[in-house]
């Protein structure tokens, strides 16, 4: 006896309202989620780069990977894709200014003056940051205005603190 059919059928969603009617009311809503305020470093031919970001989560535990998602016109993404290589670092309630730096426009080794960091295995990672991840890049897609970078995590660290936090186009903190 052959088992019972099962059909599957679709339903749209329903859909209350229409998309947003700007760029500005999307970003609205999307700041009522909490993010996590993290550098994204690299090295490039020319000294460090890097930019501050707030798209990043966990993809996978086997492999260990993430993924972060860099604006298509960002220098610092031309740095990962060009190394293939970058780094993480998860920024602590202490570094406001370090997020405003590297949130700032402009390229190249400049936005590390004056900060304390390392190369871990070919990437630039802050000192004093929260944790840090390396990673390999193993996809990069285009969505949108930004590129979503896939790395797979080759080195880490972590240290006691409490994260800083982007919501609602403030910064917070987390106790």
């Amino acid at each position: 006896m052959s088992p019972p059919r099962i059909a599957a059928v679709a339903a749209p969603l329903a859909r209350e309202n229409d998309p947003p009617d700007s760029a500005e009311e999307f970003r609205k809503v999307m700041g009522c989620v909490p993010k996590g305020v993290s550098v994204v470093t690299a090295q490039g031919r020319f000294g460090p780069s890097g930019m501050t970001v707030s798209a990043l989560c966990s993809v996978s535990l086997d492999p260990p990977q993430l993924l972060v998602c860099l604006g298509n016109g960002s220098h610092t993404l031309n740095v990962v894709r060009a190394s293939e290589r970058f780094g993480v670092n998860i920024l602590s309630s202490e570094q406001q200014e370090v997020s405003q730096a590297f949130a700032a426009r402009g390229k190249g080794p400049e936005k590390f003056n004056g900060l304390s960091y390392s190369s871990e295995a070919g990437a630039p990672v802050l000192d004093d940051a929260l944790a840090w991840v390396v990673c390999d890049v193993v996809q990069l897609h285009i969505a949108g205005d930004h590129t979503v970078v896939i790395g797979s995590a080759i080195a880490t660290a972590h240290q006691g603190g409490n994260p800083l936090v982007w919501h609602r186009g403030d910064y917070r903190s987390v106790a």
